[in-house]
């Protein structure tokens, strides 16, 4: 590897302006696809064979006005109560609305509350006239019990007179009054008797009426004092889907509301920005540049890094753009990799830039010096990035379409970021020329004029103080004592991630005084929690042709007994199928979408499902957002173990192969376990316990994005092999060419430490641009990366692992022999550069360093790679 990749860095440095070129051609081209094919993205949440998404398929296909889904839109009146004037302007709004293309419908809040008002008020009248019915109808026992007495008397004196004188001639006359008393009597008791049926059927239909008022509980639409109303807009899809620029025409059309006395606020699902860039991204750059500029000394060397980066992220993304003309793009996808590509890119160009820098400072000439860095930090470059490339790839065995299409995305840019990293970089590099180095560093390597071609380097102790000798001397002097304080540290760092509770975001989640979260908070204050994420319950009756009478018994039961059902504040039928088979049921829960106690009902609400539908003769499920955000979280929660098992044994594997040991692969693995908990921890206590919550901008604390726990182990995996390599390596390098194990420790630390010290305030500041982002289901990934990121590259990589080696010793690079026999030799360190001779196009060409040197000191012209060379003549001895 490290042979083919210093071969490829001295062609594109002898090129430089052609494969700049070519690069420049490619972004314009795949930026020109990606602008003619590239579709619109979208937030929708798709999980293929979960219950949620069969039973919202089937919602479509029979009752497709409610398979879409819907935005939350709530009424202020400035004036206390809404006046004619106002509900006009608010009609007038609603209309509007409605010609939006996907919208399907805006319900009235007011026609809606006067419905629920008028229910309950006939329901009280419908009771007060059934019981003035029982009273009549008691009234009417009483008379025609006396009646009865009365007809018994008549026949009783019948009895008496006939008994006496048979021939009494009163007789017929008192019989035909008996007899047209008992027709009397019999007529009135059969009227009676249908009286009181209907009364008992009335109060069957009353108890029944109630039961269904009662299952709607406080379900209003318009607060009792008229100062707020809320409305919905229903679109013919799910509204994540709904094109961004069509859901910002509902604030625009509704912003003459504000004329009129009427505050307008609007949910997340209508206002929620797409955008992949935010200042909070441009923040982290800045910050990037800054480290650069501070660690490289000119603004030329420090842009380079970036300059590569922007180049590799803009060709991956615009390449996947252009990709979704075959599929669907989510959101988050674009963010992820251009969180990863900044990130990756800038310290990968960084790596090979100061490898460069330092063996070019030395004495080295410029194009075998860009050669020599791009076969040796380059080899550990590329090696790097095929361990991000492959976590990434990894995310595809969640089972998850989106995570797949986040990970492939995600690790098509960073594979884009290593060819830019090891072809483009040596371009650049060539065409700065000796400014890749400040003047005054320059000087200070020996090199105060043109003929002065000495090399000079720093005596031991300078060197050892400059790259932080101090440090390591002070972490392997006692090195039980630092590997307790580490462990201990991130352990308590760890320690809220026994309560880690995986979600998606919902309103509360958006910033504090954006019309979002306004209308969250209204909605839970003033018509209830569960309001800002109801269920939708769907029931298919097992008979083939019910009647509408049936469908209507049967909705009328199911609601009632949902609703009694721990959990659930209303349910209300929300609609019926033309063949009246499917049944859609509107459930509010008690809480809101994010909170604990929703996914207990949720629960509860599944687990009564069968025996519901057995007494009903129903097949019943459930399906909307709040349920999709349940299931999609359960599924990632379950898919976690298993990929981090497989993270966990490509770790090992790959470091294997790395550093042909095999505890060198169990410390590094170990200490990224640690690394995660950490990540976890601290995510944890920012955004679900709510620490520190003003300062990362965390509105109410909740659950944790459930992408994030995988997301974060694949890429914080990566990144972690990253300083894992160019660290480790270092000391691999120093015990191969003769050095003992405790002492390699030392210099490969010197080796490597400033670099990965840059290198891990560079990623944190890309990462922690994404914790201030605009998009705020990208900020829990972005906080759990940066700290990750700092946790490895120093307590992890820079503090434990060089206390374990030395506490190891020559112990850590022990290699069965029967498996020394079996691992190939990758060569990542570049060892053949040094052990063997340079190849032919090695041949210095002083007159391209004539032409490059700089007005004041003029960069060496003679080939003097000795102090690559000294410490080689052991490797192949080890």
């Amino acid at each position: 590897m490290a042979q083919f990749l210093y071969r490829l860095g001295r062609w594109c440095a002898d090129r430089a302006g052609r494969v700049l070129a070519l690069w420049l051609a490619l972004l314009i081209a795949v930026g020109g696809a990606a602008a003619s094919f590239g579709t619109p993205m979208t937030s929708k949440f798709s999980l293929p064979g979960s219950d949620f998404q069969r039973v919202l398929d089937q919602l479509g296909t029979e009752i497709p006005e409610l398979s879409g889904g819907f935005g939350t839109v709530v009424f202020e009146s400035r004036s206390g109560s809404f006046t004619p004037q106002e509900k006009a302007a608010i009609a007038s709004a609603r209309s509007a609305w409605e010609g939006i293309d996907h919208v399907t419908g805006v319900t009235d809040p007011f026609a809606t509350q006067t419905e629920l008002d008028k229910a309950r008020t006939d329901l009280e009248a419908a009771r007060t006239k059934l019981v003035d019915g029982g009273e009549q109808l008691s009234a009417n026992r009483v008379a025609l019990d006396n009646a009865q007495f009365q007809v018994a008397q008549g026949e009783g004196l019948i009895t008496a007179v006939a008994k006496k004188n048979p021939k009494d001639p009163s007789l017929k006359a008192l019989r035909q009054e008996v007899a047209a008393g008992r027709a009397d009597l019999d007529a009135g008791e059969e009227k009676w008797a249908l009286a009181k049926k209907d009364l008992e059927q009335g109060w069957v239909d009353y108890n029944l009426g109630k039961a269904q008022v009662d299952a709607m509980g406080d379900l209003r639409f318009v607060t009792t004092d008229g100062r707020f109303a809320v409305a919905q807009i229903q679109f013919d899809e799910d509204v994540n889907s709904v094109p961004y620029d069509v859901r910002t025409q509902i604030p625009e059309l509704g912003s003459d509301l504000a004329a009129t006395g009427v505050t307008t606020n609007y949910s997340a699902e209508i206002v929620r920005d797409q955008s992949l860039v935010g200042p909070g991204e441009i923040i982290g750059l800045t910050i990037a540049l800054i480290v650069l500029i501070a660690m490289l000394g000119t603004l030329v060397a420090a842009g380079l890094p970036i300059l590569g980066a922007l180049l590799g992220v803009g060709v991956g993304l615009a390449g996947a753009v252009a990709a979704s003309a075959f599929f669907d793009m989510h959101q988050m996808t674009p963010s992820l990799a251009l969180m990863l590509g900044l990130a990756v890119g800038i310290d990968y160009a960084l790596f090979i830039v100061n490898r460069h820098r330092s063996m070019y400072l030395h004495g080295t000439p410029l194009r075998e010096s860009i050669a020599r860095a791009v076969g040796t930090a380059g080899s550990a470059v590329t090696f790097a990035g095929m361990t991000v490339v492959i976590a990434l790839a990894a995310l595809t065995l969640s089972g998850i379409p989106l995570l797949a299409q986040m990970g492939l995305v995600a690790a098509a840019t960073v594979a884009v970021a290593v060819l830019v990293a090891i072809t483009l970089t040596p371009a650049l590099l060539r065409l700065i020329g000796p400014r890749v180095a400040s003047k005054r560093l320059w000087t200070a390597n020996g090199y105060a004029a043109p003929a002065d071609i000495a090399t000079r380097t720093m005596p031991a102790t300078e060197q050892d103080e400059e790259h932080g000798g101090w440090y390591v001397r002070l972490v392997t002097r006692r090195p039980w004592l630092t590997i307790l304080a580490v462990v201990a540290t991130v352990g308590i760092l760890a320690i809220p991630t026994l309560s880690l509770r995986l979600g998606l975001p919902d309103g509360s989640s958006e910033p504090a005084g954006s019309t979002a979260y306004t209308t969250y908070n209204q909605v839970a204050e003033h018509f209830g929690p569960g309001m800002n994420g109801p269920l939708l319950a769907v029931a298919t009756l097992d008979a083939q042709a019910p009647t509408a009478e049936q469908s209507t018994a049967v909705a009328q039961r199911l609601a009632i007994a949902m609703a009694d059902s721990t959990g659930v504040e209303a349910v209300a039928v929300a609609g019926t199928s033309p063949d009246h088979r499917t049944i859609a049921l509107q459930i509010v829960p008690e809480t809101g979408p994010a909170d604990a106690a929703t996914l207990t009902t949720v629960h509860t609400l599944q687990d009564r499902a069968a025996s519901l539908g057995e007494s009903t003769g129903t097949t019943i499920g459930f399906t909307g957002q709040t349920i999709a955000n349940i299931e999609i979280s359960e599924q990632l929660a379950a898919a976690l173990p298993g990929y981090l098992l497989t993270v966990v044994g490509l770790s090992l594997v790959i470091l294997l192969l790395v550093f042909r040991s095999w505890i060198v692969p169990v410390i590094a693995t170990a200490g990224f376990l640690l690394s995660v908990a950490a990540a976890f921890g601290v995510t944890v206590a920012v955004y679900q316990w709510g620490w520190l919550a003003s300062l990362f901008g965390v509105s109410t604390p909740g659950p944790i994005l459930s992408f994030m726990p995988i997301i974060l182990i694949g890429v914080l995996f990566g990144l972690a092999m990253d300083y894992q390599m160019f660290l480790v390596t270092g000391m691999r390098e120093a015990w191969a060419h003769g050095e003992s194990a405790q002492r390699a420790v030392r210099s490969g630390f010197l080796h490597g430490a400033k670099v990965v010290t840059a290198a891990a305030i560079i990623m944190a500041s890309v990462f922690g641009g994404f914790v201030f982002s605009h998009m705020t289901m990208i900020r829990p990934i972005g906080l759990g990366l940066a700290v990750g990121v700092l946790v490895d590259a120093w307590l992890v990589r820079m503090t434990l692992t060089p206390a374990l080696m030395h506490l190891l010793g020559e112990r850590a690079w022990h290699l069965p022999a029967w498996l020394d026999r079996l691992v190939p030799n990758v060569d990542v360190e570049g060892t053949s550069l040094v052990t063997e001779p340079a190849p032919e196009l090695a041949t210095d060409d002083t007159s391209a360093q004539t032409l490059e040197a700089p007005d004041d000191a003029d960069t060496p012209n003679d080939a003097d790679v000795q102090p690559l060379l000294g410490r080689a003549t052991s490797a192949s001895g080890r």
